[in-house]
């Protein structure tokens, strides 16, 4: 704490001291470059079971999914059901295949998923989150589009709980003059 500066005249001082030290520069003008300032980008290796399939856990509102995946003809099984039967509404199964549609990845992975908790659409959502870090585990190279689209992003919105006092969460109860 000795090397305190306390006053402009100091930091002056300080910053004059740290010019000189700085690298030299080039006839080009680029600066050099010391060997501990590269930075190695290093991609993660994937994560394989013994039967070739990736686990994640997707999660959206109350619901949970376990999600596992493998190489395949694009069959996809929820709760021991086709997605069809599962998922009646086809924009939840738009919202399925949106992280394989993102990566280019159509009817080239079989899913096999159990979800509880929550409605449809929050499942649906759960599923999705799954599907998106299970293939991040499997392909470790599509982290960053499903990124860029959010997929990877755990939901945090939920019901906010009733309160005592109130009708709902925030709703009053209806005035009454007499």
């Amino acid at each position: 704490m000795a090397d305190e500066a306390n006053s402009l005249e100091d930091l002056k001082d300080l910053t004059e001291g740290a010019a000189k030290d700085a690298p030299a520069a080039d006839d080009s003008g680029a600066e050099v470059i010391e060997a501990a300032e590269v930075i190695e980008v290093v991609h993660a290796d994937p994560v394989i079971d013994s039967l070739g399939r990736s686990y994640a856990t997707g999660k959206r509102k109350n619901a949970i999914a376990r999600v596992w995946i493998k190489p395949g003809s694009g069959k996809f099984t929820v709760n021991g059901r086709d997605q069809e039967v599962y998922f009646a509404r086809p924009v939840l199964r738009m919202i399925l295949l949106q992280p394989f549609e993102v990566t280019d990845r159509v009817d080239q992975f079989d899913v096999i998923c159990t979800v509880k908790g929550g409605g449809l659409s929050g499942q649906a959502g759960a599923v999705r989150h799954g599907i998106s870090k299970a293939l991040t585990f499997y392909e470790p190279g599509l982290r960053p589009a499903l990124k860029a689209e959010g997929f990877l992003t755990r939901d945090s919105r939920v019901v906010e709980r009733k309160k005592y006092g109130r009708a709902k969460a925030r709703r009053s109860f209806q005035f009454s003059k007499r």
